[in-house]
């Protein structure tokens, strides 16, 4: 073999080494159970044994400063669920609203977890049980920071509130769990159509890989599971009980389903607040700046009898 051949050949094996970690990096279904840290005030990393992964699981926890104030108080616990792609970007940006709406006396302090819910995790068990989402939230999460934390160990002190991906995470698990959260909020969530054909906001393609990844390929497994059929299933505890707001842009691609979503909870007759944001597109940010200080008023009516 010559320079030249030996060196094209190691060309290519460069380009094919550099595609395939290329690929890994960006795989949207990738499987990181420990996430990188995010340094924000009042912000702590942290990991825990979980036997459904069998292996460590992160998280970020916010504590209020009334927490470092008052030896001896507990706090309500927010679980907040971010959107595909991962949500370490939001983390700082969303902990530091929390604490200058505290600060302000414009809610009640509450600790709020975030929650690694993987790159698409959808907050839900996978059919083929390689990803137990929804089991280690509920099974092993929420256990660990009650008794970690000084929290308020009771359905009335927790709150599920979550955006695009986490906006169905939270309707589908306080729609399950209503004997653990008390409160839900669903912000530009998606996906809430009755099939998973079409993504508003990913297209036909994307639709069906995620699916295959984690519904197996299976349309009336995503059915099962979708927080249209456990509201079906828990309507009647879900009125006795629950405190249900839904939020979205009304120029949000996800806006057609979130308005079907909200007429499925009509006709159910489970009360919850609709509020549709004039002008705002599908962005955290820009829709609890929308919201702005109205955001805290379902916050105060969660948690504002609680001592």
């Amino acid at each position: 073999m010559n320079c030249q051949s030996l060196a094209l050949n190691l060309l290519l094996v460069m380009h094919l080494a550099a595609t395939s970690m290329a690929q890994q990096v960006e795989s949207p279904l990738r499987i990181a159970w420990v996430t990188p840290e995010v340094k924000a005030p009042r912000v702590s990393f942290h990991t825990f044994e979980s036997t459904a992964a069998k292996v460590k699981v992160s998280y970020h926890i916010y504590a209020p400063s009334a927490h470092d104030r008052e030896p001896q108080r507990r706090f309500p616990v927010v679980y907040w669920l971010h959107g595909s792609g991962g949500g370490l970007a939001g983390i700082a940006k969303i902990a530091s609203r929390f604490n200058a709406a505290i600060e302000a006396g414009k809610t009640p302090p509450c600790f709020v977890v975030f929650v690694n819910g993987l790159v698409e995790g959808m907050y839900v068990d996978w059919k083929d049980g390689s990803v137990p989402m929804e089991t280690i939230i509920v099974k092993e999460l929420v256990p660990h920071i009650d008794a970690t934390y000084r929290t308020i160990a009771t359905r009335e002190g927790r709150l599920l509130d979550g955006y695009s991906m986490g906006g169905y995470g939270a309707a589908r698990l306080g729609f399950k769990y209503t004997d653990l959260f008390r409160a839900v909020s669903i912000m530009g969530g998606g996906p809430l159509q009755a099939e998973l054909i079409q993504a508003p906001r990913a297209g036909r393609q994307r639709a069906a890989e995620v699916l295959k990844q984690v519904y197996g390929g299976d349309q009336e497994y995503f059915r099962s599971v979708s927080p249209r059929r456990l509201a079906e299933q828990n309507a009647q505890a879900i009125i006795a009980g629950s405190l249900v707001r839904q939020v979205c842009g009304d120029k949000d691609e996800t806006f057609g389903p979130n308005r079907n979503f909200h007429e499925h909870l009509e006709r159910l007759k489970i009360p919850h607040a609709w509020t549709v944001l004039p002008g705002v597109d599908h962005n955290p940010m820009k829709t609890l700046e929308a919201l702005g200080d109205s955001n805290w008023t379902f916050y105060r009516e969660a948690f504002g009898d609680l001592k």
